[in-house]
């Protein structure tokens, strides 16, 4: 490390430079224990693996004064319009940005004031408690209910066929 002119140095001490770690004798395979051999596992309610995915909670705070939940909670919302995002940003690659959160919060209303009764009435009895860790299996189901073809749509488009009918985005 680095010292100072002042610090006194012994000027018959070897200085130590840096140097590589040894080469090593063949390529890198996945042996450890802890290690993903294959690649990402996929299959039913593993999701979609994306970089930097909780950027999307941190963006959630920029809608916090447009929502319109009804008698969803909050937090159950959120978990499901998030996690959606974070499955859009995925599927392109790339760390949530605020579109996706807009496609997200639109595909289940929570962007409308007037939102239809039948989906007020339809998340009403889908989203309680699906925030809770126990309740993973049923927040999956929701978010698999939105197709990786609606995703890839621009939020433009997810947000005329919303307003269309908002059962083109969602498949119940």
């Amino acid at each position: 490390m680095a010292a100072p002119e002042f610090v006194p140095t012994d000027p018959t001490q070897r200085t130590r430079t840096y140097s590589s770690p040894p080469s090593r004798k063949r390529s890198w395979s996945a042996d450890r224990p802890g290690d993903v051999r294959g690649g990402q596992p996929s299959g039913a309610r593993l999701g979609t693996q994306g970089p930097d995915q909780g950027y999307a909670y941190k963006l959630v705070d920029t809608f916090e004064d447009r929502l319109e939940l009804g008698a969803v909670h909050h937090a159950d919302a959120v978990a499901v319009a998030v996690a959606v995002a974070m499955k859009r940003a995925a599927l392109f690659g790339r760390a949530p940005v605020v579109h996706d959160l807009t496609a997200g919060f639109t595909i289940f209303g929570f962007l409308d004031a007037d939102a239809p009764a039948d989906l007020v009435e339809w998340r009403e009895a889908e989203f309680p408690e699906v925030h809770h860790e126990h309740h993973y299996a049923e927040r999956r189901d929701l978010i698999d209910l939105v197709a990786d073809g609606v995703l890839h749509r621009p939020h433009g488009a997810i947000e005329q066929d919303y307003s269309a009918d908002w059962r083109r985005n969602i498949a119940v």
